[in-house]
């Protein structure tokens, strides 16, 4: 396993080299080298140094952020399909920030991700409760109609705001197509910090993930108080996936992927399973990160649409393979 995760290190590390090499314009890895390490303040230098990096570090952040939040998800409703975009939570934290913005323009940074954290935790409280009233919570299908119900809903609601705040209508449309560039500094050290402590509060508890991985009687056997944690980790996974929203706009898809290609690689465990997931959720944010700048180039696509193109397909294999064990 520790090969697996070398691998997949050495890989992120590539991207992120790439991350500032490519783009509108190249450069060559001696200019990069100088940006990096010179006090220059030329275009390269402020391209390379003040743009390319803090979105390259910002991508990698927010990419595990959402692998981590969508693991969570999955791992405590014993749901393949759980993820922060299909369940709604990337609309209710985007509802909530356009609501924000549209009373108070200009709003501060931290004030935008608390008020992406609380939507996106309402939104999640939301759909598991529409989902409990038409069946089981823990039914892929069940859990699947409420998240896209809820989500079709809030983003309705997104988008009648957007027609009525014709003030920052350039603004809100270019957050809501989902990107990496041109986002406040802050943010990083806001989704480190929030990751820092996801990441930590997992690991302490995978071994109560393992035991609900089962049923819940075993994990209540094995002294697990299972309201108590899925409330705790799912308020995690929630107050994850808000940050990301805040900052890089609602980017579907991580959170599903990542946690099943984590699985696929051979990860057994929760010990496992979250380094693992996290990598790739890594890869995939910087992979589609530089997919992005050079699909409609010169101009780039929205990170969110490349993502779709990669989950879309994953979603309908699992749905069918849900399928197939139901029958």
């Amino acid at each position: 396993m520790r090969a697996g995760n070398t691998i997949l290190i050495a890989g992120a590390i590539c991207l992120a080299v790439l991350s500032l090499h490519l783009g509108v314009r190249t450069y060559a890895p001696a200019e990069i080298w100088r940006a990096l390490t010179s006090a220059d303040a030329d275009a390269t230098a402020i391209i390379v140094r003040d743009l390319r990096v803090p979105r390259m570090v910002l991508a990698a952040l927010i990419g595990a952020a959402l692998a981590l939040s969508g693991l969570m998800m999955q791992s405590v409703t014993r749901n393949p399909v759980a993820e922060p975009g299909l369940l709604g939570v990337n609309a209710g934290a985007a509802f909530a920030v356009v609501v924000l913005l549209t009373v108070q323009p200009g709003a501060g940074v931290w004030l935008v991700i608390g008020v992406a954290a609380m939507g996106a935790a309402l939104a999640a409280a939301l759909v598991f409760g529409l989902a409990l009233s038409i069946g089981a919570a823990m039914s892929p299908v069940h859990l699947l109609l409420a998240g896209v119900t809820v989500a079709a809903l809030l983003m309705a609601g997104v988008q009648v705001l957007i027609i009525l705040n014709e003030q920052t209508l350039e603004e809100l449309i270019f957050w809501l197509s989902g990107s990496f560039a041109d986002r406040p500094i802050v943010g990083i050290s806001v989704v480190a910090a929030g990751l820092g402590l996801g990441g930590g509060l997992c690991l302490f508890q995978a071994p109560a993930l393992d035991a609900l991985g089962a049923d819940d009687a075993t994990a209540t056997g094995l002294g697990v108080d299972v309201p108590r944690l899925r409330l705790l980790l799912l308020g995690c996974a929630a107050l994850l996936a808000g940050c990301a929203v805040a900052l890089a706009g609602p980017i579907a898809f991580v959170g599903l992927v990542a946690p099943r290609l984590a699985r696929l690689s051979g990860a057994r465990g929760h010990a496992q399973l979250i380094p693992r997931a996290v990598l790739f959720g890594v890869l995939l944010a910087l992979s589609a990160d530089l997919i992005a700048r050079f699909v409609l180039y010169p101009s780039e696509a929205p990170v969110s649409a490349v993502m779709a193109l990669i989950g879309v397909p994953i979603l309908i294999g699992l749905l069918r393979g849900t399928r197939m064990r139901l029958a």
